[in-house]
């Protein structure tokens, strides 16, 4: 099955935006918080603890009444799902045979029972694979309910989906970091993920370690170009949480060392309304916010912007390849 483009959204059930399961009918195999674990499912041969087989996921016993095991889910940013990733990767012989999913808005760690609605019907589940359900619903949630039937295990569950933001009540005096993931900002493009995804760079905190960044492969016309690094470069496309103007960048290439790019640029532009694929094609064009300047390892670099007009946009440009930590755009909403 193709990947869905939803995929390309903000996992809101993330634990680096503070999502928890926070309940689950039962997890005697394998603890329920492995659900929304970031990294990906593992299986490691041989591992057991104290009630059998040691699985990363999330794994009910098996059931002997009636009934069907369930997980809630606490998003970590209530927002608007476009669509779900059910992932069963290594569980087998032990993997449900089907699931559904509910969502509610709610301001208790635990939604009542009235306050779910189900946007995925029962569905057929296969044992180590990936499955996708897409969402068409313009709402608020703020919890997730996972029903497997009637019991088994489940490595992951993604909910990808926009950030929501009560924008109309915020303070527009108060300097923010325009792109910060848990605000709403969102990685759009990358022309290189092979070490590293670009939403990284808006993620919440210091980065923990090299993986925890936005790192391209080595160019291969370094082996029969001595100029190829003057030649061509890596960029990214971000899309900020909301129209602003920024005052302040900084670009960290934390844990970057002997991968860090030689120099950085940004360039910046307020595309409200156009869609996807003409930001890509359009953004080599856009407007110089930052020049070119030189980047150090391991380090925290700041910038003043060239320019004052509100931007939806930015593009980052590293030249001619490595990794990036983390990139911030203070500065405060407008519109």
């Amino acid at each position: 099955m193709p990947i869905p483009e939803f995929t390309k959204l903000t996992n809101l059930a993330a634990t680096r935006l503070g999502a928890q399961v926070v309940f689950a009918t039962d997890d005697f195999f394998a603890d329920k918080a492995r659900l929304i674990d970031p990294k990906p499912p593992v299986f490691i041969a041989g591992k057991y603890d104290d009630n059998g087989k040691w699985m990363d996921g999330w794994e009910s016993r098996r059931k002997r009444v009636e009934g069907h095991d369930f997980a809630v889910v606490k998003l970590g940013r209530s927002g608007i799902i476009s669509g779900f990733e059910v992932d069963t990767s290594h569980f087998t012989g032990n993997f449900p045979p089907f699931c559904s999913i509910d969502v509610a808005r709610s301001d208790a760690e635990m939604p009542n029972d009235s306050d779910w609605q189900e946007v995925v019907g029962k569905s057929e589940l296969q044992g180590d694979s990936q499955h996708y359900y897409a969402v068409d619903n313009s709402e608020i949630w703020t919890h997730v309910r996972l029903h497997i039937y009637p019991d088994g295990g489940v490595a992951r569950l993604r909910v990808y989906g926009q950030v929501f933001m009560d924008w109309d009540s915020f303070d527009q005096t108060h300097t923010i970091d325009l792109a910060a993931l848990e605000y709403g900002g969102q990685a759009l493009y990358a022309n290189d993920t092979h070490f590293g995804v670009p939403e990284n760079l808006i993620a919440p905190g210091k980065g923990i370690n090299m993986g925890d960044g936005w790192e391209t492969r080595r160019n291969l016309a370094r082996a029969t170009d001595p100029d190829y690094w003057t030649k061509t470069h890596d960029f990214a496309i971000l899309e900020l949480a909301h129209k602003g103007t920024v005052e302040r960048i900084l670009i960290d290439t934390a844990y970057f060392k002997g991968n860090f790019p030689d120099r950085v640029s940004i360039q910046a532009t307020d595309l409200s309304g156009l869609a996807y694929g003409e930001i890509i094609e359009a953004s080599k064009d856009w407007p110089e916010l930052l020049s070119i300047q030189n980047l150090t390892a391991d380090s925290e670099h700041e910038y003043i912007p060239a320019g004052a007009d509100p931007i939806t946009h930015i593009r980052l440009n590293i030249y001619p390849d490595g990794g990036v930590s983390r990139v911030r755009m203070f500065g405060k909403i407008t519109g």
